[in-house]
């Protein structure tokens, strides 16, 4: 089986990062990206987090901390 080759332009950063990456110097950028961890596409919190820094008062963030200190788990259903 033939794969074909595609050209990449990255800049120096990237390079960097690919070269220092290398397992040994006979490695191939190929298997350097890979090997790489991609993101799944699923959202984290510090996605929310990071878009929202800024924009919320810091007493709903204290009154947040509060409410997840204060609450407790659901009462079992088998207590009366």
């Amino acid at each position: 089986m033939c794969m074909s080759t595609k050209t990449l332009s990255v800049d120096e950063e990237a390079y960097l990062h690919l070269v220092r990456a290398k397992h040994n110097a006979k490695e191939s950028f190929s298997k350097v990206i890979k090997r790489a961890r991609w993101d799944n596409g699923q959202r984290k919190c510090t996605d929310l987090l990071s878009r929202v820094m800024g924009k919320i008062d810091e007493k709903i963030l204290d009154r947040l901390d509060q409410a997840q200190s204060e609450d407790a788990p659901p009462r079992a259903p088998w207590h009366r």
